[in-house]
């Protein structure tokens, strides 16, 4: 982290990302890269998570007023919104996606106009064996779901299956699954009206 702020996305990623994740990391390399992206144009998920303690309210919300999607937990939330000062319709006057997520509870996901409740994949408490790196799987199946254009209600439980998958496991990624298995255990739970299907065609595509 003592070296982030000497970086730039230019200097080290040859090509233009299409999108990037600011995750906690040194808080003037966060600013930075969100300053970096703003005048690149290039969108970006702002998760601030365990530096939201560490921020002032002034670099939480000049990074906010350039992300395309803020994504934190309750707790975080509410130190956030008492720091800057913002409200979630603050929030969504700048990005375009807001996510809270909810612990057991699942997660909120705020877009396109629109409140989206999204509920966690079932674990049976026998199942249970990590929670650590559960906030991680659950953002990477968010980060998938809005690569591929799938609706928001189908997003969310998505990233709620790759959460279950590593509450599943000890450690962060002890665990494995095709596509295909994905999918199936997916439609378990939830109907995603056919856009997973997607995942699978994709494998032969590539």
């Amino acid at each position: 982290m003592s070296f982030a702020k000497n970086y730039t996305l230019a200097e080290t990623v040859k090509s233009k990302p299409d999108y990037v994740v600011i995750s906690p990391n040194d808080p003037t390399a966060m600013s930075q890269i969100a300053d970096e992206c703003h005048e690149r144009g290039i969108p970006f998920m702002y998760d601030p998570s365990q530096q939201v303690p560490r921020l002032e309210g002034e670099p939480l919300r000049h990074s906010i007023e350039r992300c395309h999607t803020l994504v934190v937990n309750e707790y975080e939330w509410s130190m956030l919104a008492k720091k800057t000062g913002m409200s979630r319709s603050d929030v969504l006057q700048c990005a375009k996606v807001l996510i809270v997520t909810l612990g057991k509870k699942g997660a909120e996901i705020y877009a396109d106009g629109q409140q989206y409740v999204t509920p966690t994949f079932p674990v049976p408490d026998d199942k249970i064996a990590d929670p650590t790196g559960v906030g991680d799987a659950f953002r990477a199946g968010i980060l998938r779901g809005m690569a591929l254009g799938w609706p928001w209600e189908v997003i969310g439980k998505v990233g709620a299956l790759c959460a279950a998958y590593t509450l599943e496991n000890v450690g962060t990624q002890n665990h494995r699954f095709t596509p295909g298995e994905f999918v199936s255990r997916y439609r378990t739970e939830f109907d995603d009206n056919g856009a997973l299907d997607s995942l699978i065609t994709e494998q032969f595509v590539r």
